[in-house]
């Protein structure tokens, strides 16, 4: 378990630099979950703002199983931690470690399998005054790339987390993530925006 976690944050610290905070956070019946804060650079937006990046360090730590499963295996099934991105300095964002790591804890607390595509609900704001209580699950490999690990163990992938407002989480339900995603394209959204207002749903 310690090397994986060795052999994840070595991977994030590759892809983002260098951290420069960290917290951990325990849960009953769980592994402590570290979250990790990367400072960004200048996304090239001419308003002055880098981005700041959270990371997830201990989900990966064992595999994701099968709620239905008898018995887990202890070494084949999903292995995931989880990356969020948003501008820095335009809200409290530091305060989302907590809710990153309430969500990276889900497979051993609620044995949720964490797949892209998904929607983790937190039901109450991601920091303070932000408009969003939930996430969607983006694809790996954009930001930081697969784990490969010693067989028979699955790689650990860097799954990116999209802020939703309710009224998104709530169409996603309805019309699927690749619809909502599509959504937000057409319309240009800036998904690391803090304090952006839902993208329009009404056709």
């Amino acid at each position: 378990m310690a090397h994986v976690l060795q052999l994840a944050e070595a991977a994030l610290r590759d892809a983002l630099g260098e951290p420069d905070a960290r917290a951990a956070v325990t849960f009953l019946g769980a592994d402590r979950i570290e979250v990790l804060r990367f400072p960004g650079v200048d996304t090239g937006a001419g308003d002055g703002n880098g981005v700041v990046r959270y990371a997830t360090l201990g989900m990966s730590a064992s595999p994701m199983s099968d709620p239905a499963a008898v018995v887990a295996d202890p070494d084949r099934g999903p292995r995931a931690e989880l990356v969020l991105t948003v501008r820095a300095g335009a809200a409290d964002t530091d305060k989302v470690l907590r809710p990153l790591a309430v969500f990276a804890a889900s497979p051993q607390v609620e044995g949720l399998v964490v797949a892209p595509g998904a929607a983790l609900e937190l039901g109450e704001p991601l920091w303070p005054g932000a408009p969003f209580t939930s996430v969607l699950v983006g694809e790996p490999g954009g930001l930081v790339a697969d784990l490969e690990l010693e067989p028979p163990r699955d790689p650990v992938r860097f799954l990116p987390l999209l802020p939703m407002t309710p009224n998104e989480a709530a169409w996603k339900r309805v019309h699927g993530a690749a619809a909502l995603q599509e959504r937000w394209l057409a319309h240009g959204t800036d998904l690391r925006d803090p304090g952006r207002a839902s993208v329009p749903l009404a056709d």
